[in-house]
Order: C-alpha cells, then sequence, then structure tokens
C-alpha cells in the first residue's frame, strides 16, 4: 500500500490537471484593440492667411514643424544667397544634389521646400522665423498648386496669400529680389482638369505682381508641354512632379534670369 502523503500528492497533481483541461478548454477571452482617438475636424484654411500645417489630430504636423525649425537654424546662418521657397515641387530638389549642387552652389543657395504645403503654411512659415537673420539676393517662389484641390481657396485667395508671403518677405528683407514661378502644369491634358484651369487663373493674376525691380514673374510650364499642351510622363511620370529630366529643364529655363538677380 502507498503511503499517505503520496496518495494526496496524486490526487492533488490529477486534480489540478483536471482543471487545466477545463481552462484551456474554455473559449479565450476577446481582446479589445486600444481605442484610437477620434478624428479631429480640422479648421478651413484660408490661403491668404498665415496657418501651419496640420495632423489628423488638430496639431501641427511632426514633419512640417521639424522641417521648419532646421530651415529656421539654416536661417540664422545668414548665408544663402538664394533661397527656394515651395512645396514639394521645390522640395525635389532634395533629390537632385548634384544638378542643385553644380548651378545653385555658387549662390550658397538653400532649399526651404516642403512637400504638401500651400500657400497659407508658407507664409506661416515666413513670418515664424525663417527669414529671420537671412537676407537672400533672390527668393525663387512657387507655391499653390497644393491649393488647386481645395474649393474654398479660389484663385484671387491664393493670389492673395502670394502677394502676403512676398510681402512678409520683404518686411524682413527688403532688399530681397524675388523671382516669382508660375504654378507649373498639371494633369495630361486641358480637357476635363480643374486643377489646371485653377492654376492657369492664379497665374494670371500673379504674373501682375511683376514690378519689374523686387518681383520679377517667369513662366516656364510651357517648356514642360508638348505642342497639343500634353505633360509628358517623361518629365513628370506622376502629371505633377518632376523627375531628373524635369529639374534639368526648370534649371535651363531659370538659368539666366537668376544670374541676373543674384548680381
Amino acid at each position: 500500500m502507498k503511503p499517505l502523503h503520496t496518495l494526496f500528492l496524486g490526487a492533488a497533481f490529477l486534480g489540478a490537471s483536471a482543471f487545466a483541461a477545463d481552462e484551456a478548454k474554455k473559449p479565450a477571452a476577446d481582446v479589445k484593440p486600444a481605442a484610437k482617438a477620434p478624428a479631429v475636424k480640422l479648421p478651413a484654411q484660408p490661403a491668404d492667411v498665415a496657418a501651419p500645417k496640420l495632423g489628423n489630430d488638430g496639431q501641427p504636423q511632426a514633419g512640417f514643424v521639424k522641417s521648419h525649425e532646421s530651415f529656421v537654424a539654416l536661417a540664422k546662418k545668414g548665408e544663402a544667397q538664394v533661397v527656394f521657397l515651395g512645396d514639394s515641387i521645390t522640395a525635389g530638389w532634395n533629390g537632385q544634389k548634384a544638378l542643385f549642387d553644380k548651378e545653385y552652389s555658387q549662390y550658397k543657395a538653400v532649399n526651404f521646400g516642403i512637400g504638401g504645403d500651400r500657400v497659407q503654411h508658407v507664409l506661416w512659415r515666413v513670418e515664424n522665423g525663417e527669414f529671420e537673420g537671412i537676407k537672400p539676393k533672390v527668393v525663387v517662389l512657387m507655391i499653390g498648386t497644393n491649393n488647386a484641390g481645395v474649393a474654398e481657396n479660389s484663385p484671387e485667395q491664393i493670389a492673395a496669400g502670394i502677394r502676403n508671403i512676398i510681402a512678409a518677405i520683404h518686411k524682413r528683407s527688403a532688399d530681397t529680389k524675388i523671382l516669382l514661378l508660375a504654378i507649373f502644369p498639371r494633369g495630361a491634358g486641358e480637357a476635363n482638369n480643374p486643377g489646371r484651369t485653377k492654376n492657369k487663373a492664379v497665374n494670371a493674376l500673379i504674373a501682375k505682381f511683376d514690378d519689374g525691380q523686387k518681383v520679377h514673374y517667369l513662366d516656364i510650364g510651357p517648356k514642360f508641354l508638348t505642342a497639343d499642351g500634353t505633360l509628358s510622363k517623361e518629365i513628370m511620370p506622376d502629371l505633377l512632379h518632376l523627375n531628373a529630366k524635369g529639374y534639368q529643364i526648370e534649371a535651363d529655363a531659370i538659368r539666366e534670369k537668376l544670374a541676373a538677380l543674384a548680381k
């Protein structure tokens, strides 16, 4: 006969095993994922009033803030003679470093382009430190295509915002000359292309800002188009952003005017 303590331990083991087996048969408790923060309805942003770019949480977008702060730091060095200012089309020069350096290193040029920026965002950047401590000879400015899809941003409002950017730059650097580029064409062709239509309307308005002294308007858009107005994917693969061939066309098109203004 087995000792009593051995029988007791065996019974305890069998009981524990049976309990574990019963627990294993029970359905697993539902694990609910952490609730996402509700989306914040972003306030409307007029194109002619300075505003930071907001994220889905209603706060200034982290990437926008990081880029802006890096530009403020560059401005404080006070070295740049030429500033490129705009959205992703301007920012795209960062992917063409060899060409950018070849064309613009003589001007100690800096690139203040941020992808996705609209007119009001660039205005906010200028008013919040990107031109403090810097007095460039020339600012190459192109902005507005990201406002094209915003119904509330009329051509008149977009143009007014661009005028405000120019005024904000001159408030901080009175002698800086603005090389104001027409907004580039977008979309395959003219037909059924509201974005290109709105951009053309904006261009017609901002062309009037050219005073032959501090503001110089230059439309190089036709250089990207075929004779029938079609935009080639060999220049803009997504019919909006330039590739290497497109940036070479831009560099060739602005070279003479930029050199004259930067003297």
